[in-house]
C-alpha cells in the first residue's frame, strides 16, 4: 500500500442525497467506500442554500432515498427542515461519515492498476471504482448581461435568498421561471415587495395534485397520453395564461422533462398573483442602463429595480477534476448515455443523480450502481 494514500473499493464524490443514496446501497451490500465532500455538511443545497418555504413538490413516497423511507409521522409533502432532519437520520442509520471541507482536485484511472486515483483537499484516495454524485445543481450560474456591474442595487443568486422578510415596498426583479424562481417571486410578493419576473421562453404550469397524480398514470398508461390528461386538466384550471405573456410548450410535461430534463412548474399560488396583477411577467433581461437601477428587456421597455435576483439554476465543473469520463459524462456534467443506461460509463465510473429525475431518479442510480459492483467484486 503506498504511504499516505487511502485505499478503498469505491470512491463516491459527494455529500447530498444521492452520495447519501449510494453509500446507504454500498452499506447494504457491505462494501468498503469513503465519500467526500466540499463543503462542511452534508446536502447542503438544502441546509445552506434553499429558501424557508421550500417543501418538496413531489408526494414523500417518490422522494424517499433507499432502504429507509420517511417517518409516517411526515406530511405528503415534506418541507425543507423535516427533510434535513431525515437525512440527518438517514446517514446515522447507515453510519454514513463522510470527509468534509475536502473538495477534489483530480480524479484520473489508471489502466495498469485498474485503479481510480483521486486527489482530495487534504488527502489521496485509490480505489476500483469512482460515483461522481456531485448532483445537478453543484455551481452557481448567473448568465452574462450588459451592464449588470455597474447595477447600483442588490443582485443576488435564488441560493443566497431565504425569505421576503425586509424587501417590503421593494422593486424585485426575479430572473428565471423554473420552480425555484416562481416560488421566490410568490414568496416575495407575499412579504410586501412589488415583484417582477421574467418569462423567457414557455413552460407548462401545472397543479401538485395534478403531477402527482400524473407519476402513478404513468404505472399504467402511456406518457403521451398522461401528458394530455395534464394539459387538459390544467388549462381548465388555470385558463389561457398567453394574456399574462406566459406561452405554454408544445410539448407535453413530461415529455418535455424526458427530452431537455426541463421540469414543469408546480404551481403553489404564483399563478393567482399573476393573473391578480400582484406579480408582472417580463420578456427576456437585455442589459442594465446607465450604470443605475434601470433594466432593458428584449422588448425595449425599461423599469427601475432595486433588487435583481437571479434563479437562473446551476452549472456543473466536474470536467475540472475528472480525466477520462467522457465515456459518461458530457462537457456540462450530464450523462452521455441515454435512460435508462446513463448511470454506468467505463472503467468502474458512475454517476447518480445527474440524470434531471429527481430524488426519486437519484435512488434508483444508487441501488443500480450498488448492484452492478457487487456482481463485479
Amino acid at each position: 500500500m503506498a504511504t499516505g494514500i487511502e485505499q478503498t473499493t469505491v470512491i463516491i464524490v459527494g455529500a447530498g442525497p444521492s452520495g447519501l443514496a449510494t453509500a446507504a446501497c454500498l452499506h447494504q451490500q457491505s462494501i468498503p467506500y469513503i465519500i467526500l465532500e466540499r463543503e462542511d455538511c452534508i446536502a447542503s443545497l438544502f441546509n445552506k442554500k434553499s429558501y424557508n418555504r421550500l417543501h418538496l413538490h413531489l408526494a414523500k413516497n417518490f422522494c424517499q432515498l433507499p432502504h429507509l423511507p420517511f417517518p409516517a409521522s411526515f406530511p405528503t409533502y415534506v418541507p425543507k427542515a423535516d427533510f434535513v432532519k431525515y437525512l440527518d437520520d438517514y446517514a446515522a442509520h447507515f453510519k454514513i461519515n463522510p470527509r468534509f471541507c475536502n473538495r477534489v482536485k483530480f480524479a484520473k484511472y489508471e489502466e495498469d492498476e485498474e485503479k481510480w486515483k483521486v486527489e482530495a483537499e487534504f488527502a489521496k484516495y485509490e480505489g476500483r471504482f469512482l460515483v461522481v454524485a456531485t448532483g445537478e445543481t453543484s455551481d452557481v450560474f448567473i448568465p452574462e448581461v450588459d451592464g449588470l456591474s455597474d447595477f447600483k442595487g442588490e443582485v443576488i443568486h435564488s441560493t443566497q435568498y431565504k425569505s421576503g422578510k425586509g424587501y417590503e415596498n421593494k422593486k424585485v426583479l426575479v430572473v428565471g421561471a423554473g420552480n425555484s424562481g416562481m416560488e421566490i417571486a410568490l414568496d416575495l410578493s407575499n412579504y410586501g415587495a412589488k415583484t417582477s419576473i421574467v418569462v423567457r421562453s414557455p413552460v407548462h404550469i401545472v397543479s401538485r395534485w395534478s403531477i402527482n397524480l400524473g407519476l402513478m398514470l404513468l404505472k399504467i398508461m402511456p406518457l403521451h397520453l398522461v401528458d394530455s390528461f395534464l394539459v387538459l386538466v390544467n388549462k381548465l384550471m388555470y385558463g389561457d395564461l398567453t394574456r399574462y405573456e406566459i406561452q405554454r410548450p408544445k410539448e407535453g410535461p413530461f415529455a418535455g422533462k424526458v427530452r431537455s430534463g426541463k421540469y414543469p412548474i408546480v404551481d403553489m399560488g404564483t399563478t393567482e398573483k399573476i393573473k391578480s396583477g400582484e406579480i408582472q411577467v417580463l420578456p427576456a433581461l437585455k442589459s442594465i442602463q446607465g450604470g443605475g437601477y434601470e433594466v432593458v428587456f428584449e422588448n425595449g421597455k425599461c423599469y427601475q429595480f432595486d433588487v435583481i435576483l437571479f434563479a437562473t439554476g446551476f452549472k456543473r465543473t466536474t470536467h475540472l477534476w475528472l480525466q477520462g469520463g467522457e465515456c459518461l459524462l458530457n462537457k456540462d456534467g450530464l450523462p452521455k448515455p441515454m435512460y435508462p443506461n446513463h448511470w454506468k460509463g467505463e472503467n468502474g465510473l458512475y454517476c447518480a443523480g445527474l440524470a434531471r429525475r429527481g430524488l426519486y431518479g437519484a435512488a434508483m442510480d444508487a441501488e443500480n450502481i450498488a448492484q452492478h459492483i457487487f456482481k463485479l467484486i
